[in-house]
């Protein structure tokens, strides 16, 4: 088991022992300078007979991109940091093979530059936009809810027990002890895949939302009248000009090149297909962390419907709620 395999250790401690903020203490002191192996020892042979406690975080607060406002940071000791990054390591090699194409956050080989690829890729053509907004996500996550999501797919008690401990350590500010009673600890090594794995179930919700609402074929969906305009315009402008071409001087070709860069680039202005088309629905979807955009090519009506019962879904399924000033 590699919860109690000291290689996973090694391997834990090269992993994070470079990372900005590896050797900033926690409550205890304690960072990960001095790892040895019987540091290792002594924290597998306590997660073994179940005796190991996670220590309460230290909370400071960093700033915020782009605002004046602070954000909480919660620092674990050495211990936990090693630990912590064992589990995220066990977790990510359950839940990474199954999670969502449709999420860039927080996972290898992803970033917000991979959710605007795909957005430029597959948001053509629609019409309505819904921009969602989860309130405090972070730190709304129902443990219950997100134990129970581990236990589909964990069947050992001992790590579900550990994970508990985790979400329940708390955390002291000045000092004085908090409980956590939801969220995950913002600063853990194991927070970020803890959020995809309680959002891959949005993920799986709005997927299978995606089945039941397309209709028709892309490729059959109907001409805008405007674009096929444009478009005679262009072939016909080629036409001419090829019947011609060879007589002309090298500066009437120039001139008529820019001229048809300008039909073309007129051409690419409107839409290809017909903007209300009800033969024809489609939907996209991106997430990144706590954040998702969904392209609609439908009604006003359908992305009403659909910020809807994304709401309904959230707060009976995730207890999680949808701002609905900041949701759009």
């Amino acid at each position: 088991r590699n919860l109690y395999n000291p290689e996973f250790y090694l391997l834990a401690y090269r992993n994070i022992y470079a990372n900005e903020g590896s050797m900033t203490p926690g409550v205890d002191g304690e960072t990960l300078d001095g790892m040895s192996s019987p540091r290792i020892e002594r924290i597998i042979s306590a997660l073994k007979d179940r005796s190991y406690r996670p220590k309460p975080a230290r909370r400071t607060y960093i700033a915020k991109k782009n605002s004046s406002k602070k954000r909480p940071l919660g620092i674990p000791s050495g211990d936990d940091k090693l630990v912590q990054e064992v589990v995220r390591m066990i977790l990510e090699s359950i839940y990474e093979p199954t999670f969502s194409d449709y999420s860039h956050g927080f996972r290898p080989k992803r970033s917000c530059h991979t959710a605007l690829e795909q957005i430029q890729r597959t948001f053509a053509g629609a019409n309505w936009f819904v921009e969602g907004d989860i309130q405090a996500c972070f730190d709304s996550f129902d443990h219950h809810v997100l134990i129970d999501i581990l236990r589909r797919r964990i069947d050992d008690e001992a790590f579900i027990t550990l994970m508990w401990k985790f979400l329940k350590a708390g955390y002291m500010e000045q000092w004085q002890y908090n409980r956590t009673y939801c969220g995950t600890p913002q600063g853990s090594g194991i927070s970020p895949v803890l959020a995809n794995i309680y959002l891959h179930e949005l993920d799986m919700y709005v997927e299978e939302y995606k089945e039941g609402f397309i209709k028709g074929n892309r490729i059959n969906r109907k001409v805008n009248p405007e674009y096929a305009r444009r478009n005679r315009e262009v072939q016909r402008f080629m036409r001419q000009n090829r019947e011609v071409w060879d007589s002309l001087s090298e500066a009437e070709k120039k001139e008529r090149a820019g001229e048809l860069r300008r039909l073309r680039e007129k051409q690419r202005e409107i839409p290809s297909k017909q903007f209300r088309d009800e033969t024809y629905k489609n939907l996209q979807y991106i997430r990144y962390a706590d954040d998702f955009i969904i392209s609609i090519i439908g009604s006003k009506k359908d992305a009403e419907a659909l910020k809807a019962d994304l709401a309904v879904f959230l707060k009976e399924k995730l207890n999680l709620t949808l701002s609905v000033e900041k949701t759009k």
